[in-house]
């Protein structure tokens, strides 16, 4: 730490002797809710962190022929036209420290439930150049998440983005928690992004993983709904940065982001408040690389550390073609669907097996999972067609070889009903669907 002080002592010492620590001043001519237009800012830089009345915090998020936009981070008072914005001359940072695993923080190194500041806080940047394809490596290890529905038919690689996709409670946070508990003693480090979410719900959360010893090895970055909206968006960027700087260290790191659609909307809101012009839905015309180039960071290293992102989006009424879904399908590795439908008949995990994808499937699975796996989707998808087709039908019509059929696809439809926090290791989900395949009660 004496070190890192030093350091900034002696670059602030340089600037002076070179004339470059004279900064400039704008000032406010326009304050639309945490978006500031300023004038008189002729050198500012995109990203550019500035002061705003001596005490409030933003960056530059638009540069316009005579005049910049900043959106507000921290306001410290009341913003009003006329005030001094002062430039700093430094992309906005994070703050990380390395004691914060373990905790709920924000992207300025403070604790959430205790309201404090790390010690040892290092400033991170909220976005970092992307990964060269030359330092990717092959995505081929298994992420067990302990459900078997889908270690077994939808499997998950370390170094894989897989989408989680459905209504509204419908359970996809709670495959999220599952596999988070399920890295428990295999040196993964999981960082949950909770993205303009309540206090009540990011504190069931930790309690949550707290009680199952989960949060040892975890680590929640949490946006709130009451704070600015731009804190919310730099939010998963942040997270990212951080599980690539483990990442580089040669470790596992799971990301969870909760949820995308959030995070759009946001993104949203901030561009037109903006002036950004709008395009489908609404949405800016850069809505797509907004995430592609959030979600390009999982990847499989070349040095053995990698980073798994498995981001949340929430449809309405099951809709999955929608705009950002699409944008996100497309970019990921494939997409666990659920179904509000099958969860309120009491199906858990409420998986549609029909419209899940799993594009490296069998590549990040071993020999024994990936023979039985192949088998019981392809029985298991079968079934389930079948099961539409003659499901008004008498059982005591049908050809014995079709009775056969209908009663294997119950015994797999059983066993792949799983409660919330029950995992299952590789050797009881290849026990229990052998026994399926092979007509054992």
């Amino acid at each position: 730490m004496g070190n890192f002080v030093e350091g900034l002592v002696n670059a602030k010492l340089r600037n002076m002797k070179e004339m470059k620590n004279v900064y400039e001043v704008g000032h406010v001519t326009k304050v639309k809710d945490y978006i500031l237009e300023v004038t008189g800012l002729e050198n500012v830089g995109f990203y550019e962190r500035v002061v705003i009345s001596n005490y409030s915090v933003g960056y530059v998020t638009s540069i316009k022929k005579n005049c910049v936009m900043v959106a507000v981070l921290q306001r410290a008072n009341a913003i009003y036209v006329g005030d001094e914005v002062v430039t700093t001359g430094f992309d906005f940072c994070g703050m990380y420290s390395r004691a914060a695993i373990g905790h709920i923080v924000d992207i300025f190194g403070n604790d959430r439930l205790l309201n404090e500041k790390f010690d040892a806080c290092r400033p991170l940047p909220i976005e970092t150049d992307p990964i060269p394809i030359m330092e990717r490596g092959t995505v081929n290890r298994p992420l067990y998440t302990g459900i078997a529905g889908i270690d077994l038919i939808y499997p998950i690689g370390f170094g894989q983005r897989q989408l989680i996709i459905g209504d509204k409670k419908s359970g996809k946070t709670q495959i999220a928690l599952d596999t988070i508990v399920n890295q428990k003693d295999k040196n993964v480090l999981c960082i949950y992004v909770a993205i303009n979410k309540t206090k009540k719900n990011v504190k069931e959360l930790y309690d949550n993983l707290m009680k199952k010893g989960a949060m040892e090895y975890t680590l929640i970055f949490a946006s709130f709904s009451e704070d600015e909206p731009p804190i919310a968006y730099f939010t998963p960027y942040m997270a990212l940065s951080v599980a690539e700087l483990y990442m580089r260290e040669g470790q596992d790191v799971l990301v969870i982001l909760d949820d995308l659609k959030s995070h759009a909307n946001i993104h949203r809101e901030i561009s037109l408040l903006t002036g950004k012009v709008p395009g489908r839905d609404a949405y800016p015309p850069d809505i797509f690389y907004t995430h592609s180039r959030m979600l390009e960071k999982g990847c499989q290293h070349k040095d053995g550390g990698s980073i798994t992102i498995l981001p949340i989006v929430e449809t309405k009424g099951g809709d999955i073609t929608d705009y950002i879904s699409t944008n996100i399908i497309s970019i990921t590795d494939g997409q666990l669907v659920l179904s509000r439908k099958n969860f309120e008949k009491g199906q858990k995990p409420a998986i549609d097996y029909t419209l899940s994808v799993s594009r490296l499937g069998g590549a990040v699975q071993d020999k024994d999972m990936k023979k039985l796996g192949a088998k019981v989707r392809q029985r298991f998808l079968s079934y389930l067609e079948t099961r539409e087709v003659y499901e008004l039908a008498n059982t005591d019509e049908m050809s014995y070889d079709m009775q056969m059929r209908l009663k294997e696809g119950r015994r797999i439809e059983e066993r792949l009903a799983q409660y919330k926090f029950s995992p299952r290791n590789k050797n009881e989900i290849i026990h229990m669907f052998e026994e399926a395949l092979e007509g054992e009660a």
